[in-house]
């Protein structure tokens, strides 16, 4: 029976929120990983809405950790398929888990608050494992 291998770390620390997208740290695959064996992204996400209308997350992947590319999904209608990207938004304070399969070597997430930050919080936990 092989070992599980994962890379788990906090990737923001609890922290009030701004009114423009702030990056949490980076996770990475190191050369020892490669896509093809750790191909899942977790962030587990603890989130104090206070006054704020919403927080919005993005995820981004990298090949280079310069470049960055927003997670996007594709909405087919008929013969139609319109490109969006995919941003995440809370409404209510909790604890929360976002699971996404991927092929890059950098991943992050970047938060912004919307409406009024005083008294925000979110702190993010980030995994990188095999699905």
């Amino acid at each position: 029976m092989s070992s599980l291998q994962y890379t788990s770390r906090q990737i923001r620390d609890a922290a009030i929120l701004t009114t423009s997208y702030v990056a949490a740290d980076v996770l990475w695959l190191d050369d020892n990983n490669t896509a093809q064996t750790l191909n899942q992204s977790v962030l587990f996400i603890d989130f104090t809405i206070w006054s704020l209308t919403s927080m919005e997350l993005k995820i981004e992947y990298s090949d280079d950790s310069i470049n960055y590319y927003q997670q996007s999904f594709i909405d087919i209608s008929g013969w139609t398929a319109t490109v969006s990207s995919w941003e995440y938004t809370f409404t209510s304070s909790g604890t929360y888990e976002i699971s996404n399969p991927f092929k890059a070597k950098y991943f992050r997430a970047s938060i912004i608050g919307t409406g009024t930050v005083t008294g925000s919080s979110c702190a993010i936990k980030g995994i990188i494992g095999m699905a």
